[in-house]
């Protein structure tokens, strides 16, 4: 019984954190993908067209303001003003009327600044969180659930194991003591 429990517990375990990674590359497919096409973009035409795209599932997912925060606002967690600025730069690609190619290129390096933080890594520049928004209190408190399973489960067969190691190796202290 305990092990039906068990098992069943580990299936809960993995459905939750298998839910999550699908959120997350369902993201990464319709946002983060391509903004870093957008950033990448040699041209003012491919570059909208990649944050068109972005826009475009931002507002149909309903993802233009809140915070994405659960206990306190922070500016990084911010999806309005992070919305508001892929406006801002999309509206600056579309009405570039310059044929100047310094001008263009000015116009994508900032667009690159904008969709791409710096440092040892450069990664596109997304509120934390926002994958999982509106429902973020929800998908923490599975996510702790599910930590909270695999921990006991860890902790739980860990305990069995060493119970097993040392009836073995009590049964084989015990062979060895054996008179012949």
């Amino acid at each position: 019984m305990k092990n039906t429990i068990n098992i069943l517990l580990l299936l809960i375990a993995i459905t939750i954190i298998g839910f999550r990674v699908m959120k997350g590359i369902e993201f990464k497919q319709n946002v983060k993908g391509y903004l870093k096409r957008a950033a990448d973009a040699n041209t003012i035409e491919i570059a909208n067209e990649e944050l068109t795209k972005v826009i475009d599932y931002l507002e149909a997912n309903n993802l233009t303001s809140g915070y994405t925060s659960i206990l306190y606002k922070t500016p990084d967690e911010d999806i309005g003003f992070w919305y508001r600025n892929l406006k801002a730069s999309q509206n600056e690609l579309q009405n570039l009327n310059s044929t100047s190619a310094l001008e263009k290129t000015n116009v994508l390096m900032k667009l690159r600044e904008t969709l791409v933080d710096s440092g040892k890594k450069a990664k596109v520049t997304v509120p934390d969180g926002v994958t999982y928004y509106p429902n973020n209190l929800f998908w923490a408190v599975l996510g702790w659930t599910a930590a909270g399973i695999v921990a006991y489960l860890f902790i739980f067969y860990g305990y069995k194991l060493e119970e097993y190691e040392k009836a073995r190796l009590a049964k084989k202290a015990a062979e060895e003591n054996k008179p012949f």
